[in-house]
């Protein structure tokens, strides 16, 4: 633990080192004042990290199932020759929320698939401290923003927003501990809406919620014609991200390269470029690098394929932590080139594939199975089932770092008996697996791959 102390120490000399030439050489007034800004900012960050390191705590039962089920979804749901984008904790937080309503054998159902254990107060204390050290991460990055201006720096806060929301029926029989127990544990108040009446106003409700919680990149989350006079509950996460580096990519040198799209041809599109010092490593049949933003606490995290098409074996043998349990991590001198991409997939309806796992009898398969007892009276012939889940995504990467948005609504949960619609050079040149981590839980906010960046 001394030596990996030691090993870390001398780490933050050198980059501080390397930070006080690139200023002194461009001759800066405020080179004195940014130097005692990244000497200050660098140990913070490499305590931080080792003291996470000596931790080595297991994850919590929220991360372990967020990560689980989203390689699992991951399988399902990607095409190996077209990009791919999921959030497995915006999926997670709504399905999380479904299963504190469900009893029986729907809920051991959904406990299996989704990775659930079998503690289930346990499971919903860990998501609410998830949502409080995202809350803290973000108070800490706009701190730390605040304390850089001070020294000349100009770097911007990560802006994180996480919202649950429940839009129900008016007057329906909502059990009143399933509705304290979603408003304390995922902080998601219930809103009425009138879907007996109006249908068609309450899917312009719900979307211009979804919209403005993601600042306009998720839109028309529910279909036209999806919720009918039988819905009676939605309930929906939406997540918005958008995280500068924490050294950006100078655009002087994104220059036109060539990407080999699905591993076969290369064609030309814009390729940044940049030598800085990231953490990475070799794994078998890939390599590994991290990309930090401007908090340290999040990283973006490249795991590239050793073999131009390569990605499909990589991703099949992925595990919760992305296959860096044997993956030694080091500091390095990077020289850097990789695609600037803008990744906007379809909408995703989640049912069948949710069924396909073995969560079926939440969708009533067979017809009178589906039991949520715990959110409203189940009677013979009004009863809750879940109808459709949709999920859909926004990512957009850049020189200045990285934007992204998701939002899931199970759509809907609805009443009555029915039928539900070292010094390397990393060249990021052919398909590679991405993830958006929270480093100090481990949590994976955003997943996917990349087979073509145009």
């Amino acid at each position: 633990m001394i030596a990996s102390a030691v090993k870390r120490l001398h780490s933050a000399k050198v980059l501080i080192e390397r930070k006080y030439m690139r200023l002194t050489l461009h001759n800066s007034a405020n080179a004195t004042a940014k130097f005692r800004y990244h000497l200050m900012h660098t140990l913070v960050c490499v305590t931080f990290v080792y003291m996470k390191s000596a931790a080595a705590e297991p994850p919590s039962p929220a991360v372990n199932a967020i990560n689980s089920f989203g390689i699992d979804l991951l399988h399902k749901v990607a095409k190996p020759d077209a990009n791919a984008l999921i959030s497995p904790y915006s999926i997670q937080s709504a399905l999380a929320m479904a299963y504190a309503g469900a009893e029986g054998t729907t809920r051991d159902e959904m406990a299996k698939v989704l990775h659930y254990p079998k503690d289930e107060s346990e499971l919903h204390r860990s998501f609410a401290t998830l949502r409080k050290e995202l809350d803290a991460a973000i108070q800490q990055s706009a701190a730390e923003s605040h304390r850089a201006k001070q020294y000349g720096q100009t770097n911007d806060p990560i802006t994180l927003t996480v919202a649950n929301r429940l839009f129900g029926q008016g007057g329906y029989d909502l059990r009143p501990p399933f509705l304290a127990l979603v408003k304390d544990n995922y902080d998601a108040p219930f809103e009425p809406t009138d879907f007996i009446n109006g249908s068609a106003a309450a899917t312009k409700q719900i979307n211009d919620w979804v919209e403005e919680q993601t600042r306009k990149r998720i839109r028309n989350v529910i279909p036209d014609g999806a919720l009918n006079q039988l819905t009676r509950l939605v309930l929906v996460n939406a997540v918005y991200l958008k995280a500068p580096w924490a050294e950006k990519f100078p655009t002087d040198l994104t220059k036109s390269a060539a990407f080999r799209v699905n591993g076969g041809k290369g064609i030309e599109v814009p390729m940044m470029g940049q030598r800085e010092e990231f953490a990475s490593g070799k794994g078998s049949g890939f390599s590994v690098l991290m990309l930090p933003y401007s908090d340290y606490q999040f990283v973006f995290l490249i795991v590239l394929p050793d073999k131009m098409d390569g990605l499909t074996s990589v991703e099949a043998r992925l595990s919760p932590r992305l296959n860096l349990e044997s993956v030694k991590m080091e500091k390095c001198d990077v020289t850097l080139h990789m695609p600037k991409f803008n990744i906007e997939p379809p909408l995703i309806p989640l049912g069948q594939t949710l069924q396909a796992l073995g969560m079926k009898s939440a969708f009533d398969k067979p017809q009178g199975s589906a039991n949520f007892e715990r959110m409203a009276p189940r009677r013979p012939n009004d009863y809750l089932a879940l109808s459709e889940v949709y999920h859909k995504t926004f990512l957009k990467l850049d020189e200045e770092g990285t934007e992204a948005a998701a939002a899931t609504v199970l759509m809907a949960i609805t009443a009555g008996i029915h039928e539900p619609p070292k010094q390397v050079t990393v060249n990021v040149d052919h398909p590679f697996l991405f993830a958006i981590r929270h480093e100090p839980s481990g949590a994976i906010l955003f997943l996917g791959h990349v087979t073509d960046p145009r």
